[in-house]
Formats: C-alpha cells, structure tokens, sequence
C-alpha cells in the first residue's frame, strides 16, 4: 500500500518530516513516502502541514481549485457526527473490531526480494503494481488474502537502491515447522544466517535469523501448524511501560506477556489481538538504559482496521498519541484513514474496516 516518491537529494526534509526519515540527505534516497491508488489510504495519512512531502501526485487531491487545503463540509459533518464523550472514547477502543493488516518497508530490488521471500520463507506474491509514471512498483506477500491474514506491502522506488534501517526495527517473525530444515535451504539459496538454529535464551523454542537481501532481520520459530505463519514485528522502544499503556488504550491490543532479561539487559513485551500462535503479534522491547534510536528511512508504517476512525483517532488524542492525518476519507475516495505516531514515534495507519474490504474487491 505504500509508495514513496524519490526526490531530489539536494533538497532537505521540513522540520515535518515524519520521524523514521532521513534528517540530513542521503543521495537517491527519498525523504518522504505516499501510495498508489488502493492503499493511498495508508500515506495520505500523513498530516497536511506535511505536504510538501508528498510530491506533485498527492497535492492534486489534496489541493482545492484555490490551492487551498481544507476539508470537505461532509468530512467535516462527519466526523462531528461520530464524536463521542471522552469518558466513552476509551472504553470503545476495547470494543473495536480490529487487526494487524499489513506492514509498509522499502527494499533496494524487488525481483530479488520477492525470489527470496518465495523460494526461502514461503510466501505468496498476491499482487504486484508497477506505477512508471510515478516511478514506484508495490508487491504484497504473505501466507494468506489480504481480507485475513497479515501481510507485507513492498516498495521499490525507481533508481533507490538502498536504505538505512536504523537502530529502531528490530525483525519480523516468521513461525516454521522446521527452523533446521528452512534455515538449510536459505542457505541452499545463498541467504544470509545470522544466528544459527537453537533454543532461544533463557527458553527453549528453537529459533534462528536470517536476513533478507537489504539487511531485515527475520527470526524463525519453531512452532506447530498455525493460522498467521507471519506472526511479528518487532520495534524498540525507550520506555517499555509507557510504550504497553499507550497499545492497551489506544490502539486496543492486549498485553499477551511480558519478559525480563537482566542478564542480557533487556525486556519484552507481546501485544496484539489475538493469541501469539493464531495472530500476528507486536514483539515491543527495552534496552536497559536506551531512551531513543534512530529509525532510518526503509521501515515505513503498521497499518490496523478499525470500524470507526474518528473515534480511533480520539482515543489516540487522549492516550497522548500524536495524529498525524485527521480522521475522515481521503479525498477523491471514500476509504476513511487515521493516522499516528506513538510516544517512540513510530507510524501506525488506521483504516474503516468496510472501506478496506471494498480496497480489495
């Protein structure tokens, strides 16, 4: 769902530049992202004041006859229309039907990022759109249909051939039945293992990493059949209670488990909607001693349904959430998005459930 559109490396992001981005210019790389057509819905989501980040494909929808920017009197009336009591906003939340739907990253080649989750960790290539005139190609993978299952939303911009991860993302879970067998054959295919095959730390789940061909971490776990083999997506984070308070009445999700490691001086935690072995799951974890890290420009963004994006976006408000793309439909469409920043400054898009559905028809 997400493209970026490349700019000129002489030109400096705004103050506005969405945290995870480049602060200082790096030569061919973008410092800003927004989307095709379908998941437009998830990069619009970034505030007005930001558009001059957008490039000359978003200001056509966004910008009036006058030039101006504004929302419509229905968007407006709207979003008037489903506010509720800041007392209720809250209790809502927990209500919500919502999902992790898929997660937004950059990669330097696509042919060869799509061969290597295909060949070496099983995924299907559901769709694939090449955009030439905006000089972007998108490619969803994943283990099952977008209408159910998690899934990874690929961008390649033309002419970009690498990005910086950062300190920030950490890696992306992927449950096997055989992590020994699966990491032979990535090696049979000339991929990367970063950690050979054996009980995690302080457990006894047999794990492995590997990395794909632009550095993302990906961790194997040794688990039976399950529904959602995608099943995480780790971030760091510099304050660890802070971070589970802000998921729990923001964005919904459940506080699963929580592990402490004082020997290797970190702890995690497991939020998510769902149990760890049926569902896609946020792995959030602390650095004893680290408050902040430097996000890079290739992670992007997580993207959750919700049925009702003017509320989500109330809840957000009052948890102490940044809204960075006021709720309501995005203009020439009528998929209603939200979007936000967490206290890390990490990206989440929230789209009407319904609206999503009728994306994918």
């Amino acid at each position: 769902m997400a493209r970026i559109i490349p700019m000129a490396s002489s030109i400096k992001p705004s103050l506005s530049s969405p945290p995870g981005f480049a602060r200082r210019p790096r030569a061919g790389v973008p410092v800003f992202n927004s989307f095709h057509r379908r998941l437009t819905l998830f990069h619009l989501a970034s505030a007005v004041p930001q558009l001059q980040s957008f490039g000359l494909w978003a200001s056509k929808f966004i910008k009036g006859e006058s030039g101006g920017i504004s929302l419509s009197a229905a968007e407006s009336a709207a979003q008037a229309s489903t506010a509720i009591p800041q007392e209720n906003a809250l209790d809502w939340v927990k209500k919500d039907k919502r999902r992790m739907l898929h997660v937004v990253y950059r990669v330097g080649d696509m042919d060869k990022t799509i061969k290597f989750y295909t060949e070496c960790l099983g995924m299907k290539l559901l769709r694939k759109r090449d955009i030439p005139e905006e000089k972007y190609t998108n490619a969803f993978l994943g283990y099952g249909p977008e209408d159910s299952h998690f899934v990874i939303e690929l961008t390649y911009n033309y002419g970009v051939d690498k990005y910086d991860i950062g300190a920030g993302f950490g890696h992306f879970g992927i449950a096997v039945d055989d992590v020994v067998k699966t990491v032979d054959l990535i090696k049979a295919k000339g991929g990367k293992v970063t950690r050979e095959p054996g009980p995690v730390k302080g457990g006894k789940t047999v794990i492995a990493f590997v990395e794909d061909p632009d550095g993302y971490k990906f961790e194997l776990l040794e688990r039976g059949p399950t529904p959602e083999p995608f099943c995480q997506v780790m971030l760091r984070v510099g304050d660890l209670d802070r971070a589970i308070e802000f998921y729990e009445k923001a964005y919904g999700m459940e506080l699963l488990r929580k592990r402490d490691n004082p020997e290797y001086k970190y702890t995690i935690a497991m939020m998510g909607y769902g149990p760890e072995d049926k569902s896609a799951v946020m792995e959030l974890t602390y650095n004893y001693g680290v408050t902040e890290y430097d996000k890079g420009n290739a992670y992007a963004q997580m993207a959750i349904g919700t049925d009702d994006v003017y509320k989500t976006a109330e809840a957000i408000k009052l948890s102490g959430g940044k809204i960075t793309r006021e709720p309501g439909p995005l203009p020439g469409l009528n998929t209603k998005i939200t979007a936000c920043l967490d206290p890390d400054g990490w990206k989440t898009v929230f789209v009407d459930n319904i609206d999503f559905l009728k994306e994918l028809e």
